[in-house]
């Protein structure tokens, strides 16, 4: 994966720098408010993210712990928090027996747009392609900023985040990774399955979803948000799941095309028990001043994913590409 083409001052900023050799690196442009769907701040901050995750061809590996961009770092995600404190309200703190009543009513009362229901009974192949390639910047990497957490836990939260990042990891068999299913479904579709190949397509909602992971994944202070978060993905997965699957097939998608959804219908029915009682309910008992911390991260990711869904829709509403480069000719694999 090559650095996309710059989105505005910060990120011409950035990229200018680290393709040089690891050096001081001043202060970046400021951003504007809204940072949580602003182009530019979000794909600033997913490329610094992503030098611990694979890196960019061309950007020395150096630049991860440069002390100088860790310091730009931390504006911008000081940035990205201050907006998810603005778009995401603290939900009521509850005693840490409650945790597991508090996650599913967060879950049970976000209904969203119908993104699932259009997908399964209305989207054209196009749309379900664009889905996708928005959706490829996570699932290529499924699991990794949830693992951050590992080493942050112990007892009881360690082994239950073991035994769900098991599962994503295809329990040590490559062809059974969450993220190799999911290359065959981009196969399947006709689209480019390598790492970060839409990177330059997609809009700043859709990077500050993998964001989010990343932020509270690599900041210890942040572990609540982090087991919060992953138990609302794991809770409110099951059921869109199997409608992707269904919309899939109805489109001539094969089965093995569809694998990676049918997979999560069955895995996280499971992960949903374990990721809400064993790991955020045994880590609200053993930290019951971030009880509040868990139920955060998962109203925002319920929020992220809300505000993604929208501005797709929207988009597709009005008969447009949710893209940022709309053609969509070019993002079938070989043309």
């Amino acid at each position: 994966m090559r650095l996309p083409a710059a989105r505005g001052p910060i990120t011409a900023e950035l990229f200018a720098r680290l393709g040089g050799s690891p050096d001081r690196i001043g202060p970046l442009p400021d951003c504007p408010p809204g940072a949580v769907l602003d182009d530019d701040l979000q794909l600033a901050l997913f490329a610094c993210y992503e030098l611990h995750y694979q890196g960019f061809d061309g950007v020395d590996d150096r630049w991860e712990w440069e002390p100088s961009l860790l310091r730009a770092r931390a504006v911008l995600e000081s940035r990205f928090e201050d907006a998810l404190a603005q778009a995401v309200p603290r939900p009521q703190p509850v005693a840490p027996e409650h945790v597991r009543r508090a996650l599913t009513a967060l879950t049970v009362a976000d209904e969203g747009p119908p993104m699932a229901q259009f997908l399964q009974r209305t989207a054209e192949l196009e749309q379900f392609r664009e889905f996708a390639v928005h959706r490829s910047i996570y699932q290529l990497k499924e699991g990794d900023p949830h693992t951050w957490a590992i080493p942050r836990l112990q007892g009881g939260p360690k082994a239950a985040l073991v035994e769900i990042q098991a599962d994503e990891y295809g329990g040590g068999r490559r062809e059974r990774m969450h993220s190799e299913l999911f290359r065959t479904t981009l196969r399947g579709l006709g689209l480019d399955d390598s790492y970060g190949a839409y990177l330059g397509r997609v809009p700043g909602i859709t990077l500050a979803i993998s964001n989010a992971m990343s932020l509270f994944g690599l900041h210890r202070r942040l572990r609540g948000a982090l087991v919060g978060h992953l138990a609302a993905l794991e809770m409110t997965s099951s059921l869109p799941n199997r409608r992707y699957a269904a919309g899939l097939r109805r489109l001539g998608g094969d089965d093995a095309a569809a694998r990676f959804y049918d997979e999560h219908v069955q895995a996280d029915a499971v992960h949903e028990q374990v990721a809400a009682n064993d790991l955020c309910g045994g880590f609200a008992a053993a930290f019951p001043s971030l009880v509040n911390d868990i139920l955060y991260g998962a109203a925002c990711a319920l929020t992220l994913e809300r505000l993604w869904a929208e501005q797709v829709m929207d988009r597709w509403q009005c008969g447009a590409s949710s893209l940022l480069e709309p053609d969509l000719a070019d993002l079938v694999a070989g043309q």
